[in-house]
């Protein structure tokens, strides 16, 4: 079995918001939009629960990539978007006073020699800042980047099998010691150790059975 997602032709220029996320210091929230290739940008009351949209509303991202997730550093600093559609991986400067996002890399989450149908699901930074993490739909793998702590960008560090199929989401525990990734087509959940040197993956051994495993959070008890 090694079928990839079927993706629903999107309307042109119909929004199609994906996922929300809120910056470190909980002022801004961040809407990656899929239809449009824009993150959308919105000052957040968390008291009051709105948003309005930030003095610059939106970063627009590559035409036709399809932003999926974003994630912020933990350094506040710089995020990370990952383009569902052309398999892509967007490094972002964050102006954590105006909440404004810049474009400074995209980078592609495949390594040069795969020419099978692909399409990214999930993207997630290490607690530790150095490495971030993108999970291929048809590759089957996760793509492992380093971070420049100067710049926030990005060099390619490899790519770790899954050991499914459809990696649809993937988290990593507070501690940074491990990340677990649920593959949704062949509903296997698999826990891995990471290197926290090098950013690599290694399967623990562990792996459980769920059906159609789509997300997984951690929650402080």
């Amino acid at each position: 079995m090694n079928r990839v997602p079927t993706l629903i032709p999107r309307a042109k220029d119909a929004p199609h918001p994906h996922s929300v996320n809120v910056d470190v210091a909980g002022r801004f929230a961040f809407v990656a939009d899929l239809g449009i290739d824009k993150v959308m940008i919105y000052k957040l009351d968390a008291q009051q629960g709105t948003l309005t949209p930030a003095a610059m509303p939106f970063v627009k991202l590559e035409p036709g990539g399809g932003p999926r997730h974003f994630h912020m550093h933990p350094n506040g600093k710089f995020a990370y978007a990952n383009n569902e559609l052309t398999n892509t991986l967007a490094a972002l400067a964050f102006d954590a006073e105006t909440g404004a996002l810049t474009q400074t890399q995209s980078i592609s989450t495949l390594p040069e020699d795969f020419n099978g149908a692909n399409t990214t699901a999930e993207v997630r930074v290490h607690p530790n800042g150095r490495f971030v993490y993108v999970s291929n739909r048809g590759h089957e793998s996760i793509a492992i980047f380093r971070i420049d702590s100067a710049t926030g960008k990005l060099t390619a560090a490899g790519h770790a099998p899954v050991l499914g199929v459809q990696p649809r989401n993937f988290n990593i525990d507070p501690s940074g010691r491990f990340m677990i990734v649920v593959n949704q087509e062949t509903e296997n959940v698999v826990l891995f150790w990471i290197d926290s040197n090098t950013g690599g993956l290694t399967p623990t051994g562990q792996e459980f059975q769920i059906p159609t495993p789509v997300c997984v959070r951690f929650v402080e008890l």
